[in-house]
């Protein structure tokens, strides 16, 4: 992370990008604008009583006070009393209808958003961290509350009273009104250079916001990782790091704020010295009586507050525009299933997986593949071996419809996978990978995620074949034992039996063991190849194995080199022709010049000649 704090920069174009938000903000009030019609109502009703006491003061003064009519004195008081009360309970429903939906707006955008970023393609997960879409999800949103709720209202409101007030004050002086306004309109056109600067700080704002909330989500993720090597000292500059650019970013923000406030109040002592100027020389000249003088100075703070509270009020809408901008970023990310092409609904699939000169890259010029054939038969197992960045991950990724080629075709029952419909497809797909990855909740609800609806009995059947029973029943609290955060609480073995026992209960057509038994240790491979023996039957399976002894039975064994498929066969084929599986399998088990691993022979290590 940098230190240096990127200093925001007023890009021409920015009233475009504004313009371009408003059909966002209409698409936002408009199933709600008749709630937003029945708030600028009571605002209406609210600001016009709250106008009671100051136009009440003329008619004291000048009436009761001066002249002595006694009898008008009650009336004034329960006006003012009534209007009082009338304000209070307008508030009330105001905060109440205006508050509630800006948090119900917040609750829809947050469930909308996780949606949406839930169907965007593992592409887009590969190019943005977890913490980022996170900060989206839960942080952009919750300024946006200000558009819907009592902020955008209020502000309203404020100007209507403004506009009454302002009228009211021609009519008691035109004079010092027109001198007032031509302050007023000078403050406006300075906070609209303010407000055109603090935008840029509020957008930068969100982006450090999310960089650095994504780095402490990786760090509390990999802590084990961090301690192991003694790294805290290290993790915690770099978040420093990270808060001092969104703290800098505060500090910009707050000398923005601060000036246009300070600007506010040079306003008020400025209108309020002219006004005592000339309203002093008018009552002395008998031209005003003190009753208006009195009235005119409160309508006047009800003219002025309004332009006070666009700098708290506008900072806000601001920060929330911001927001959403962000927002509408994430949004226009298209969604993998809504692919035009995508149309195709395949039924129950026999399982024929052929790749057809396939090519495939994730960055322009940097093949990963490269005219990749083969076919896998309904019911067979296909291996994937080779080295470390040789393609295999990608070609599983290709069959997951996780990317479509570059070049060529994935054909699954003869269609073309980059032409059918994901739920269709994935629905009939398992997966075991290679970071058993589990929710935080029961091993009951890990083993039924990937069918919600399976009978009890199911659930128990898959639980068996993976060997999952025989440490969940050792456990304090059985299969409602909660497993932690990615499964923490239990053992690299225990975290793959329940992944295994997931992928028997969805009982898929087509299984993808990724490096299905890496976690574990020799007895609890032992133990589960039975369940996975069971899992693969009558099922294409694809499998990825560093431990190649795991593989010895697959149908056949594709070897991957440069993204490029240089050897094929069974075992005992590619045994026998000493070529680089040989290498690695030898290799691997660590055979010395005069030993071989006869094939066919298990693991016995045989002597040459």
């Amino acid at each position: 992370m940098k230190v240096a704090m990127s200093k925001p920069v007023n890009k021409p174009g920015g009233s475009e990008r504004l313009k371009t938000l408003l059909p966002e903000v209409w698409a936002l009030m408009k199933p709600r604008r008749y709630l937003l019609m029945a708030g600028a109502a009571l605002m209406i009703v609210n600001r016009v009583c709250g106008l009671a006491l100051p136009v009440s003061s003329k008619y004291l003064i000048d009436n009761v006070m001066r002249k002595g009519q006694i009898a008008l004195l009650a009336p004034i008081v329960f006006a003012v009393v009534g209007a009082t009360v009338i304000q209070g309970v307008t508030s009330f429903w105001l905060t109440q209808l205006l508050s509630k939906s800006g948090q119900r707006l917040i609750y829809e955008m947050r469930v909308r958003i996780q949606e949406h970023i839930g169907r965007l393609p593992v592409s887009f997960y590969d190019a943005n961290k977890t913490g980022t879409l996170v900060s989206r999800i839960m942080s952009d949103v919750e300024g946006v509350r200000n558009l819907i709720g009592t902020g955008l209202v209020e502000l309203v409101g404020g100007l209507i009273t403004a506009v009454i007030s302002t009228v009211l004050l021609f009519r008691t002086s035109a004079t010092m009104t027109a001198l007032v306004l031509v302050v007023v309109v000078a403050f406006g056109t300075v906070l609209q250079r303010a407000f055109k600067t603090v935008r840029p700080i509020f957008r930068e704002r969100g982006k450090i916001n999310a960089e650095v909330t994504g780095r402490l989500t990786e760090t509390l993720g990999g802590v084990r990782v961090i301690k192991g090597y003694h790294a805290e000292q290290r993790e915690a500059s770099v978040f420093a790091k990270g808060a001092q650019r969104l703290l800098d970013n505060v500090f910009q923000s707050i000398t923005t704020i601060s000036l246009m406030t300070l600007a506010s109040t040079v306003l008020m002592g400025l209108v309020g010295a002219l006004i005592m100027f000339m309203g002093a020389r008018q009552v002395a000249a008998h031209k005003m009586d003190i009753g208006d003088f009195v009235m005119y100075t409160s309508l006047l703070a009800f003219m002025i507050a309004p332009v006070i509270q666009i700098v708290n009020i506008g900072t806000q809408i601001s920060e929330a525009l911001a927001g959403l901008e962000r927002t509408r970023q994430i949004l226009r990310e298209a969604p993998e299933d809504e692919d035009p092409l995508r149309t195709k609904i395949l039924p129950s699939l026999a399982g024929l997986v052929q790749f057809q000169n396939v090519s495939f890259s994730y960055e322009e010029g940097k093949p990963v593949l490269n005219d990749v054939s083969f076919d896998a038969a309904p019911g067979t197992v296909t291996a994937l071996v080779g080295s470390s960045g040789s393609g295999k991950s990608t070609m599983i990724g290709l069959i997951s419809a996780f990317h479509s080629p570059k070049e060529g075709q994935v054909l699954v029952d003869g269609v073309d996978l980059s032409t059918v419909s994901l739920s269709s497809y994935r629905r009939q797909l398992g997966l075991v990978l290679q970071e058993s990855f589990l929710f935080d909740g029961t091993i009951r609800e890990n083993v039924s995620f990937s069918r919600p609806d399976a009978t009890e009995e199911q659930i128990m059947d898959a639980c068996h074949i993976a060997h999952v029973d025989e440490f969940a029943i050792r456990l304090s609290d059985g299969y409602n034992t909660v497993v932690g955060e990615r499964g923490v609480k239990l053992s690299g073995g225990q975290k793959q039996r329940v992944s295994i026992a997931r992928a028997i209960l969805a009982d898929p057509r087509i299984l993808i063991l990724d490096e299905a038994t890496s976690s574990l240790d020799s007895e609890s491979e032992a133990l589960i190849q039975t369940g996975l023996a069971y899992l693969m039957q009558s099922r294409t399976t694809f499998v990825i194995a560093h431990r190649l002894s795991t593989i010895r039975r697959a149908d056949q064994i594709l070897v991957v080199e440069g993204g490029r498929i240089v050897e094929r066969g069974d075992h005992a084929e590619l045994y026998a022709m000493k070529g680089r599986y040989f290498d690695l399998y030898t290799r691997q088990h660590g055979l010395e010049s005069n030993l071989f691993l006869a094939p066919g022979e298990g693991d016995k290590l045989v002597p040459v000649g």
